[in-house]
């Protein structure tokens, strides 16, 4: 059984709920995960998915849709196309990182081993990304 979470939002638990996705248990893991990164850190719904927004600015959204065998999470400084900075947002040399701009990154994880081993990489990663996405 995967994680619960009382910050898990009730309307994203609904549409997965909904959903019937083969990799549920991956995604409340990786929900869990995100959610324990910041307090501050707020769970709603955009583009299908969940979203974690951080002082009410989307700054991570997950894609599960279609329900195909893998999560992927998009790092982002939020809905609006904004200047690019010079350079990548963080200086990580993690592999999880697939960079698109310099602002934006996707990590993809294709199984719960993947993801089980990479949680305190990825909440470094998380606790990077919130701070320079300020």
């Amino acid at each position: 059984m995967a994680p619960q979470n009382p910050r898990f939002s009730p309307e994203v638990s609904v549409l997965l709920d909904a959903a019937t996705h083969p990799f549920r248990y991956e995604i409340d893991y990786l929900r869990h995960c995100i959610l324990s990164v910041h307090p501050e850190l707020a769970e709603n719904v955009k583009w299908n998915g969940p979203n974690y927004s951080f002082h009410s600015e989307d700054r991570i959204t997950m894609r599960v849709q279609p329900p195909i065998q893998q999560v992927q999470l998009i790092l982002h400084r939020g809905a609006k196309k904004q200047e690019q900075p010079p350079q990548r947002l963080i200086a990580h040399p993690s592999k999880l990182l697939v960079w698109k701009e310099n602002d934006r990154a996707i990590i993809t994880f294709k199984d719960r081993t993947t993801i089980e081993n990479a949680v305190a990489e990825l909440k470094e990663i998380i606790g990077l990304w919130l701070e320079a996405a300020k």
